[in-house]
């Protein structure tokens, strides 16, 4: 049933934290996921809840279309969410951590998990499937942000991720 789902051309599927991990297990179901990574207890040993910054990659995700470069405010809450390849360099790396500078990171605590180069989402080939381990969900609306510099009026930075997902559902952008 899954597999059935996941080959429709109709269909598109986010993954966020332990969403994330669930679906990562699922890769050989999924069309283009074979290269993604599982997860695995973060470096510090601990569960990480904070807000981080993220950096959107070029890639054929349709949650982040338009998206690539913007680095954006999000939180993180999770305890397993370190990538981890099994020796081989996963496909498509869709996000990674960034430092104050904008550069990717393994620092902790720019890194609250300690993924290689940060890396801390991944989309299937053809970009129906996207996971992540932090939470767009949680600041899709401006007054979820606990710091807002005034950029953000009503609708936080994720909400592009949100419409996009929309646009494709109705539109097949």
């Amino acid at each position: 049933m899954f597999k059935t789902f996941f080959h429709r051309p109709d269909t598109f599927s986010l993954g966020v934290c332990n969403g994330c991990q669930m679906l990562s297990q699922l890769k050989d179901l999924i069309p283009g996921a074979e290269g993604w990574p599982r997860f695995v207890k973060n470096v510090s040993e601990q569960f990480e809840a904070r807000l981080a910054t993220i950096e959107i990659e070029p890639s054929p995700s349709i949650f982040f279309r338009g998206m690539a470069g913007s680095r954006l405010p999000i939180p993180v809450a999770h305890g397993e969410g370190r990538v981890w390849t099994d020796g081989f360099t996963p496909s498509i790396c869709a996000a990674h951590f960034v430092d104050g500078r904008g550069q990717a990171t393994m620092r902790y605590p720019y890194n609250p998990n300690g993924s290689y180069g940060g890396q801390t989402a991944f989309t299937s080939a053809d970009g129906r499937a996207t996971i992540m381990m932090p939470h767009p969900e949680r600041a899709f609306r401006a007054c979820q942000l606990s710091y807002n510099d005034g950029s953000f009026k009503v609708a936080g930075p994720w909400m592009k991720m949100f419409r996009n997902a929309y646009a494709f559902a109705t539109k097949g952008l």
